[in-house]
């Protein structure tokens, strides 16, 4: 039974940072493809960041946080992070850890989210 389960949200004043973490259990469970996204009340499901675990191929970030967001893992491929620097207030969302396969041909990348299998509860994250 696979778990994420996200941590390291809360509120921040703009321009400030936070850090995202999303642990995959069980331990045994290696993630292929895995991703961040958020969701702010009234609006669409957006894709934030992606990266293959097997080659830590991380795929062009969202327009929205290019620049400022950066998603990385630990070596054992179970914890997932989103560093979140020079935060605004269009951050404001909840966020999720998704994981799964790829999906050819777009690999990890996915827009909606829908092919992504696991997902976490979310985390929100608030900047004002």
């Amino acid at each position: 039974h696979v778990q994420l389960v996200e941590s390291g949200g809360g509120s921040v004043q703009a321009g400030g940072t936070l850090r995202l973490s999303c642990a995959a259990s069980p331990y045994t469970y290696a993630p292929h493809c895995m991703a961040w996204f958020r969701q702010a009340p009234g609006e669409e499901r957006e894709g934030v960041a992606f990266i293959d675990a097997e080659d830590n191929h991380v795929y062009p970030y969202a327009a929205s946080v290019k620049g400022r967001f950066s998603i990385s893992k630990d070596n054992a491929g179970n914890t997932l992070y989103l560093q979140m620097n020079s935060l605004e207030n269009d951050d404001t969302a909840k966020y999720y850890c998704a994981a799964g396969l790829p999906f050819p041909p777009m690999g990890c990348f996915s827009s909606t989210g829908n092919e992504y299998s696991y997902w976490g509860q979310g985390t929100q994250v608030t900047v004002s």
